[in-house]
C-alpha cells in the first residue's frame, strides 16, 4: 500500500512539473496580511506558477503559515527583493514583460492582453495598491473590469481572477500540454520534489 501511495505521489510531481508555467510570475508588492499572501500562494499553485518575487519595502515580510497556505508554499518558490527596480531588473533580465495591477486610467483590461507570453503580474499593499514606482516603471498597468459601486477586490480574489484569465488563456493555446522544461532539469526538480 505504501509503495502504491509513493508511486501515486511521484506520477502526480511529474505530471505537475510538466505543466509548470515557468513563463508566468507573480510580483507580490508589501502585501501585509499572511492569510492573503497564503492564499495567492494556493492560487499561483493552483494554476502552475513556480516562482512568487517578494517586495518588502514598507510592510514586514509575512509569517506564513502552513496551515493557511495548504502548504502551497512548500511547491511554490519565494525569491526576495529590497526594491521594486532590483525585482524588475532580474525579470527583465530573464525576458518578462511586467503588468502592474492599477486603476489607473490608462490600465488595460485583463481580458485586452496577453497572458500567454512571458509574463510577471504585480499585485500591490492591500490598502495602497502598487507603489507609484512598480506602476510607473512596469511595461503596462491592467486591471479588472468592476461595474459596482466599490472599485477595489480583496488582493487575494484579484489575484485568482488574474491568474485564472491567464490559465484560460494558456489552456485556450495548448500551454498545459507541453513540458517546458528539457528531460535534465525535469529529472532534477523530480529529486527536490520527491525530497519535499
Amino acid at each position: 500500500m505504501k509503495e502504491f501511495r509513493s508511486e501515486k505521489r511521484l506520477k502526480k510531481i511529474i505530471s505537475t512539473l510538466k505543466q509548470r508555467q515557468f513563463d508566468l510570475m507573480v510580483v507580490l508588492e508589501n502585501i501585509h496580511d499572511p492569510h492573503n499572501v497564503s492564499a495567492i500562494l494556493r492560487t499561483c499553485d493552483a494554476v502552475g506558477i513556480p516562482k512568487v518575487s517578494l517586495v518588502y519595502t514598507i510592510e514586514k515580510f509575512p509569517k506564513i503559515g502552513k496551515k493557511s497556505s495548504a502548504s502551497a508554499f512548500k511547491w511554490v518558490e519565494r525569491q526576495k527583493f529590497k526594491t521594486i527596480d532590483s525585482c524588475y531588473t532580474e525579470l527583465r533580465k530573464d525576458g518578462f514583460k511586467i503588468y502592474a495591477s492599477s486603476i489607473c486610467e490608462d490600465a488595460k483590461s485583463i481580458y485586452e492582453v496577453d497572458l500567454t507570453e512571458k509574463v510577471a503580474i504585480v499585485l500591490g499593499n492591500e490598502h495602497r495598491g502598487v507603489s507609484s514606482d512598480a506602476e510607473k516603471l512596469a511595461d503596462e498597468r491592467v486591471m479588472i473590469p468592476m461595474f459596482g459601486m466599490v472599485q477595489s477586490l480583496n488582493v487575494s480574489v484579484a489575484a485568482a481572477i488574474i491568474l485564472y484569465e491567464a490559465a484560460r488563456q494558456r489552456i485556450k493555446k495548448g500551454k498545459y500540454d507541453k513540458s517546458q522544461l528539457n528531460e535534465t532539469d525535469l529529472e532534477k526538480l523530480v529529486e527536490q520534489w520527491c525530497s519535499k
